[in-house]
């Protein structure tokens, strides 16, 4: 395990997708999305997706430069025409068209099509919450969650997150997959060659597996519950923004790199205002999350919020450096040497 300081690891991003194309804007969008996520401990979804991102730019599945449309049918509800932008990019910029929204109405709702795979969406909720809005964020994928009930997947793995405001710097923030664990971390476990664990994927005949070579599909939190939850997200991801759904999206990782995928996202943003005054609202906030963490502990463990963990594990890797897996420090390796671009890695 090979470990690179945060701001090497941002300053290779940088130089990296300025080399294969990207426009400042969708540079720094995808920058800052994978590498906070992986300083957040999110490492399914965090720079070890940067070899298949450089890919797709390079082969024609990302558009480096897009033009983005915005429209507005109704007062508080856009839709954003993201050009086959990557996905972080499309998702920033509908944030940013939520919060003007929501800053004249209240609140304010974008639904995104021809986009892509946006990362960990938490890059998206917390920019707007760090900002003082409450904020929901969404997107689809290919079909990966085991159907309740049935033998293959239908839906994606959907994720959902939602990111609020309180005193203290960081938002409350929770980010789930409608899985148990994302697709990514069954991927992490084939190049690690450890077992999962029991309950979290099936075979092909909806079987379940430990073996991350013959995972076919993952179950779903709570059983038919994250299956539901599922099925909201593709509503909104898919059918509301015109989007494929289900088994007619393109996989991620077989699908041909040269063809863009479609898919669709779903943002909403409001003021905290809406009821009780700004700095009574995050007061109240603050006071939920104190309580919780005060509340009593099994031996060995704490009680913590959404999001808590992840703002611990930031902090010790902004001081110890973000871990990098073999495979992904060997990829970050020959990416380096294949575009003449300097890359350090902290002495082991």
């Amino acid at each position: 395990m090979k470990h690179i300081k945060y701001k090497d690891l941002v300053d290779f991003h940088h130089a990296l997708f300025e080399r294969v194309g990207l426009d400042e804007y969708s540079n720094n969008a995808v920058t800052n999305g994978l590498c906070e996520t992986s300083l957040r401990g999110v490492d399914s979804h965090g720079v070890r997706l940067l070899p298949h991102y450089v890919n797709s730019a390079v082969n024609g599945r990302k558009n480096p430069n897009p033009n983005f449309s915005f429209q507005k049918n109704l007062p508080a509800i856009g839709h954003l025409d993201a050009d086959n932008a990557f996905g972080h990019a499309a998702g920033m910029k509908a944030i940013e068209h939520a919060i003007e929204m929501a800053d004249q109405l209240g609140m304010g709702a974008v639904a995104v099509s021809n986009s892509s795979h946006p990362g960990a969406v938490a890059s998206m909720a917390l920019t707007a919450a760090r900002q003082g809005y409450i904020a929901f964020a969404f997107t689809h994928a290919d079909a990966l969650v085991l159907s309740h009930g049935g033998t293959r997947s239908y839906f994606g793995t959907n994720p959902i997150c939602f990111a609020v405001p309180r005193e203290e710097e960081e938002p409350y923030c929770l980010d789930m997959a409608s899985s148990i664990v994302p697709w990514n971390r069954v991927l992490m476990h084939r190049n690690s060659q450890e077992p999962l664990q029991d309950g979290v994927a099936a075979d092909e005949n909806g079987m379940m597996t430990t073996d991350p070579d013959k995972a076919a599909s993952l179950y779903p939190t709570g059983s038919y519950k994250g299956y539901g939850i599922a099925s909201m997200v593709e509503v909104l991801c898919g059918v509301y923004t015109g989007m494929s759904f289900g088994r007619s999206i393109p996989s991620m990782y077989k699908a041909a790199i040269t063809e863009p995928r479609h898919l669709g996202q779903f943002y909403m943003v409001m003021r905290v205002d809406g009821v009780l005054d700004k700095a009574e609202f995050l007061t109240q906030m603050q006071q939920m999350t104190d309580e919780v963490r005060s509340e009593p502990n099994a031996p060995g463990e704490s009680v913590m919020l959404p999001g808590d963990k992840e703002v611990h594990e930031a902090k010790k890797r902004m001081i110890e450096g973000v871990p990098l897996d073999p495979v992904t420090a060997n990829a970050f390796s020959e990416l380096a040497a294949k575009y003449d671009i300097p890359l350090t890695f902290i002495p082991e």
